[in-house]
Order: C-alpha cells, then sequence, then structure tokens
C-alpha cells in the first residue's frame, strides 16, 4: 500500500481521523474525529495509537507494500513503559499473539491449499487487512513485557515489510541487537571496608589481632587468662590481653531472661555504670531494674507518664543516676526522680515555654510538636531534644524553660545526642530529610550547622556518639548504617546546594520492604564505614557503639525488623547476630484467640528489635521488642555470653519468662490493650 499523498506531521488530529475513515472498504480507522466514535473496539484490527506521527495511511491503490507516514527523525526512540496506556499495551499484544498464533497453528494446512487458492479463490477474496502499525511501534512492542521472545523473529522481519525464512534470521538479528540493556543495581560498599581495618589497626576502636601460634589459636581466651593471672608478661602487653579477651566474648542466642511486656517496648538501656536498667514502653510506664549484679535483676520502681500521648518515645537517665527524663508523642516531656522512696509523680516540662514565661505554640497537623529523642547533658543540667516540628531544643532543668531552639533541618528530628559527656557545646541531630548535622552552641548567631554528613538516601532512624568528640553512628531507613568522622563532614555552604533528599524512594517503612534494587549511592557520601544486613522498617530501629569496658569499643551493633541483633567489626564484617525471634517463639502460643489487635497491626508474628543495650561491665545485651501476633506486645530479652552451652549450673535456668515485675510467668498472656489505629514511630 502506498502512503497517502500530501500527508505531513503538522497535519491535526482531526485531520488524520478524517483522511483514515475516507479510506476504501477494507481499511481499520486508526484514530476517530468527535462525531465517530461508534467503532468496535473488540475489532482486531483496531489499534488506538497516541501519536500522530506513528500513523500509517492506507489505501487499497497497493496489496503488497506499504508506507510509513513521516516521521520527525526520532526512529531510535524506543518503547518505554512509563508512557504507555495499559490498555493499549495489552490490546497490542492480543493482537500480535492472535497474527502469530494463526500462522504457526495453519502453516501445514497453508502449504496444501496454497495451490488451490490462487484457482478457486479470487486474488480481491484473498485480501487479509493488514496489521495496521509502524515500524516504531512494532520496534517498541518486541520491548514490551508481555511480548515474549517467541514473537521476536516475527516481529522483527515484520518490520521491514517482508516474511524471512529462518536461515535469514542471522541478516536481521542487528534489528533487535539495539534493545536497550537493564539497568543494574550499583555496586555496594566494599567489604571488609578498608578504612574500617586501618582504625581497628591504629587502636581508635579496640586493639588489633595479633598472629599467634597454632595451639594458642585454639586456646586463645585460656593462655590469655593464664597470662594475666601468672603475670608472665609485661604491663603493657597484659592491659592488650585484658582488651582482647573482651573482644572475644559475645552474648549469645539463648535468652536469660525474658520479660513481657502488656505493650510494645520503645527504648531499654542500662545506665553508664551498668547498675540500672529502664524500659519505655507503649502503657506510657517507665519501668526501672536494679542490675548491680547483672545476673540477678531486681525489680525497682515503676514511673508513669500523665500527659502522654500513642506512646513514651524515649528516656535518658542523668550523669548522677537521680534523675530520669522521658519523652510522649507531645511537647511536655516528665522529669522524675531514680530514688526508690520518692514521690512517684514526675515533674512536667514544657519545651514550648522560653523566658518570656508564655509557651511558644507549635502546631504539626493540628497538635502541639511531638518530641522523639531526650538526652541529658554531661553535667545533667540541661536537655536536648530532637522534636517533630524540625527543631532541636535545649532545655535547662534549673531556669525550667527552654533557652535554644534550633530551625535545624526540613523534616522531623528522629534522634539527637552531645558530642562528648564533657562539654555541652558539640550536638548531633538526625533528621527524616536524609542528613545528620553538628550544630556548635558557641558559634549559632546565624544558625547555621558546624557541619553536614551527607550519605544517607532515606530519613535517618537514630545517632549515637562514641563520646570522644569526633566518631558518630547514624542508622537509617536506607537499610544502612554509617560511622563517620566530623573532621570530614560537608560544610553547610556545600550542603546547601545539595539536595539531600534527590535519592530517596520515598517509601513508608512503616509498611513494605526496601527496594534495593532501585537504590542509588549518594555522589557526596562523606561516611567513613557503610554497615549492612539488618533491616530498618515499621519502627525508628536504634544503632549503638559497643562499651569499652566490656567489648573493648570493637564493635557497632542495631536492632531490625527481622528478630535479630546484627553486631559487626569495624570494617563491616558481620561478627555475630542474635536471634531474639528464636528466643520467643513461645509467644505464638500466647495469643488469646478473640483479640483483635493481629488484625489491625497487619497480622502476622513479627518480632522486632526496636532497642538493644550492650552491658558496660559484662559481656551481656539487653533487647527491647515489638513481640508477637501483629506485634502488639512488649518483650525484653537478656543474653550474654555462655561458650555455646544451652544451660549454666552456676546460675538460673536460661529462658526464664517473667512479667514486668520479674515475678515468674503464670503460663497466660498478659492482656493487651485493643486499638485500631495503625502508626509506628
Amino acid at each position: 500500500m502506498s502512503a497517502a499523498p500530501g500527508t505531513s506531521n503538522s497535519q491535526s488530529a482531526s485531520s488524520v481521523g478524517a483522511r483514515a475513515t475516507s479510506s476504501e472498504p477494507g481499511t481499520a480507522s486508526l484514530y476517530e474525529t468527535d462525531d465517530d466514535m461508534d467503532i468496535d473496539e473488540d475489532d482486531p484490527d483496531y489499534v488506538p495509537l497516541r501519536n500522530q506521527r506513528d500513523v500509517d495511511y492506507v489505501t487499497d491503490e497497493s496489496d503488497d507494500e506499504y508506507e510509513e507516514a513521516p516521521d520527525s527523525g526520532n526512529d531510535e526512540e524506543y518503547f518505554d513503559l512509563d508512557d504507555a496506556d495499559a490498555g493499549e499495551i495489552e490490546l497490542l499484544t492480543e493482537i500480535i499473539q492472535e497474527e502469530i498464533a494463526g500462522e504457526g497453528s495453519d502453516s501445514d494446512e497453508d502449504e496444501e491449499e496454497e495451490s488451490d487458492s490462487d484457482e478457486e479463490v479470487p486474488a480481491a477474496t484473498t485480501h487479509t487487512t493488514p496489521l495496521l502499525l509502524s515500524r516504531n511501534q512494532l520496534l517498541r512492542l518486541i520491548n514490551t513485557v508481555g511480548v515474549g521472545g517467541s514473537f521476536r523473529r516475527t516481529l522483527g522481519t515484520l518490520q521491514r515489510g517482508v516474511v524471512q525464512d529462518d536461515d535469514d534470521e542471522e541478516e536481521h538479528r542487528y534489528l533487535y541487537s539495539r534493545r536497550r540493556p537493564r539497568r543494574e543495581a550499583p555496586p555496594l560498599e566494599p567489604v571488609p571496608n578498608p578504612v574500617g581495618r586501618d582504625l581497628v589497626e591504629s587502636g581508635t576502636f579496640g586493639h588489633p589481632e595479633r598472629r599467634q601460634s597454632r595451639i594458642n589459636q585454639t586456646k586463645k581466651h585460656a593462655r590469655r587468662i593464664l597470662d594475666r593471672e601468672l603475670g608472665s608478661t609485661g604491663w603493657g602487653r597484659e592491659k592488650v590481653n585484658s582488651s582482647l579477651l573482651k573482644q572475644n566474648f559475645y552474648p549469645e542466642d539463648p535468652a536469660d531472661m525474658i520479660i513481657q511486656y502488656p505493650q510494645r517496648c520503645y527504648s531499654g538501656q542500662f545506665s553508664a555504670d551498668g547498675t540500672f536498667f529502664f524500659s519505655c514502653s507503649q502503657d506510657f510506664k517507665v519501668r526501672m531494674y536494679d542490675t548491680s549484679n547483672p545476673y540477678d535483676w531486681k525489680y525497682y520502681k515503676s514511673l508513669d507518664m500523665p500527659y502522654g500521648q500513642w506512646t513514651l518515645t524515649d528516656a535518658s537517665l542523668s550523669p548522677d543516676n537521680r534523675h530520669l527524663v522521658y519523652s510522649s508523642m507531645t511537647h511536655m516531656v516528665c522529669l522524675a526522680s531514680v530514688d526508690r522512696d520518692a514521690e512517684s509523680t514526675p515533674q512536667p516540662l514544657d519545651l514550648s515555654r522560653f523566658g518570656s514565661g508564655v509557651p511558644r505554640r507549635h502546631r504539626d497537623y493540628g497538635r502541639w510538636f511531638s518530641v522523639y529523642s531526650v538526652r541529658f547533658s554531661g553535667d545533667g543540667r540541661e536537655i536536648v531534644a530532637g522534636t517533630g516540628d524540625n527543631s532541636v531544643y535545649v532545655f535547662d532543668i534549673e531556669r525550667n524553660q527552654s533557652i535554644l531552639q534550633i530551625q535545624a533541618h526540613h523534616d522531623d528530628v528522629n534522634a539527637v545526642c552531645y558530642g562528648d559527656s564533657t562539654s555541652p557545646h558539640i550536638l548531633y541531630s538526625g533528621s527524616d530529610d536524609c542528613t545528620v548535622k553538628v550544630w556548635d552552641r558557641r558559634s549559632l548567631s546565624d544558625g547555621r550547622p558546624a557541619g553536614v554528613f551527607l550519605g544517607h538516601v532515606e530519613g535517618v532512624t537514630y545517632v549515637d556518639s562514641k563520646d570522644d568528640g569526633r566518631h558518630l553512628l547514624s542508622n537509617s531507613k536506607d537499610q544502612t548504617c554509617k560511622l563517620w568522622d566530623i573532621r570530614k563532614c560537608t560544610s553547610p555552604e556545600s550542603a546547601r546546594s545539595v539536595d539531600s533528599t534527590a535519592y530517596s524512594q520515598s517509601w513508608d517503612y512503616r509498611s513494605g520492604d526496601y527496594d534495593l534494587t532501585n537504590w542509588q549511592p549518594h555522589p557526596k557520601d562523606s561516611s567513613l564505614v557503610t554497615f549492612r544486613g539488618h533491616r530498618v522498617e515499621r519502627t525508628l530501629i536504634r544503632c549503638h557503639f559497643a562499651p569499652q569496658g566490656s567489648a573493648d569499643g570493637r564493635y557497632v551493633y542495631s536492632g531490625s525488623q527481622d528478630g535479630k541483633v546484627y553486631v559487626w567489626n569495624m570494617d563491616a564484617t558481620l561478627a555475630k547476630t542474635i536471634d531474639v525471634g528464636k528466643a520467643t517463639e513461645f509467644l505464638k502460643d500466647r495469643e488469646d484467640d478473640d483479640d483483635d489487635h493481629s488484625y489491625h497491626w497487619g497480622g502476622g508474628y513479627h518480632t522486632v528489635i526496636r532497642d538493644v543495650s550492650w552491658h558496660p561491665n559484662v559481656p551481656m545485651i539487653a533487647a527491647t521488642a515489638w513481640n508477637g501476633w501483629g506485634s502488639s506486645m512488649g518483650t525484653c530479652t537478656v543474653h550474654s555470653w555462655n561458650d555455646g552451652l544451652e544451660e549454666d549450673e552456676g546460675f538460673d535456668q536460661k529462658g526464664r519468662r517473667v512479667d514486668p515485675q520479674l515475678n515468674p510467668d503464670n503460663g497466660e498472656a498478659p492482656p493487651t490493650r485493643r486499638t485500631r489505629r495503625r502508626r509506628a514511630y
């Protein structure tokens, strides 16, 4: 068929429709005018096309050829699924499949009747209405999902207007050799990480292992203890051996004790000296335990939150262990005495209250701002808080008012901490705007940070300081944990020109899995080491540095959505995983069948480790978690080193199940509060 005369790309859609509908009988219309929309879409020759330049103008002047409509020179443009309508793709695919299926199934009959067809049937009646597709459309259809490789050979030959034999396939292989390659995920960070290995070798994070003989390697613990007791090495070597001993005692999977809470547990930490442990639960209670003997916990006291909304979000113990501050989804935080005999009513602290005595009203979706993170300063006189109005607040306890508000980020501030316990001037903050920022309170006249850490491509859930004024750790929804050096942060001027959220997938961490195939590394990533393997989903999962006293500061560790605690070496290699979910499997049989909370929380049995704390003096961790059906309960599991043994005759039986007051479990499921709101923080 020859092209209709006088056609051009400048013609309007209406003129194209008029020309198509005016063609002779036996041809199908590709475009319809506004006055003629009664075409049957079940007609196999009806093909809705998007662009005027892709129309073939057909007449009955020729039965053997066709010619493309004038094109704009974009023959190299390939099909993109984002530019196509789903109905168009499905219809085109069905048409091609019918055409090819018809040719393949009737091929034998066509060969037998080929000689008779020319004699019995006139040529005009054998003419079949051609499939009205241009070359561009056919090439695009080849690259479309749904048209498999079995169709490509026929489609490739159709685009030249002739039917090729199988022997000619090699000549036309170039027709689909230009297909756009599938984008591969960028390579991840190197493991082991050479920067992290250099940090260990330098002694910044623990002491490096030295080569030992084969006998000493297999019995290194016994050998080092023997050398320490006999004093057979010098003072320097004895100190190193003691540090190396700490590094090799990992807490293990079997739980020493399992504390069951009626509601989810959001936070749990040991005090700096290891004599206290506190946990924050969704029932607005902070429960404190005496851990002077870490292998024999004693229930201490409980503190209430009278102004709480939704849940307790965080808590911090003062350096002298005399006061505890804890927060909720409101601008009010509570300060309570830790003394067992002290009045349990907490003192409210209004973060929106400044020097004028009149609270500043901040609105966050119709209510005052929420507080996601609180920390005591090193001297215990101030509190720093990260809030839902994108700010960092510093509250003076003695003056009972906020003395500083930093408009820190462009999104919620999920975590804050002090850079050094000896100085209240340096602050760190992590936000959902994918950045970690450093603030120097001595130079805040212009409101700019002292430095910015770029590298995360999703929101930051937690930040933790090594307490050396130099290194900090951050956890993020991009499923990474990163180590930073304050000396290598990006200047505020350089960071201002970078869109920190440009590489974000904007996914909801509260539901669904993170798509790592679409992950793109940040080009301005200034982190030292990146740790992977855990899952930061469902809630704001936390990470920490291992303490110097019990682990020689050699590791970093984090909770995870998959019910495990991940412990990494500083070179990003995985040192240990602690399976909390396995230790609490008995909860699968402990839920009330009539309780409907599993439906409202997504259903299914889940263990989500939200926070983990490593005891500062012994190889023990306490993991606070969401647990049970729909993750509606809370647990705190205590794990210690036991040299791989399931039982220890010197202590109580492992796996003891107790209630929040550490009373033996009576075998009944704790009562749960039903709720119909689905929310996670």
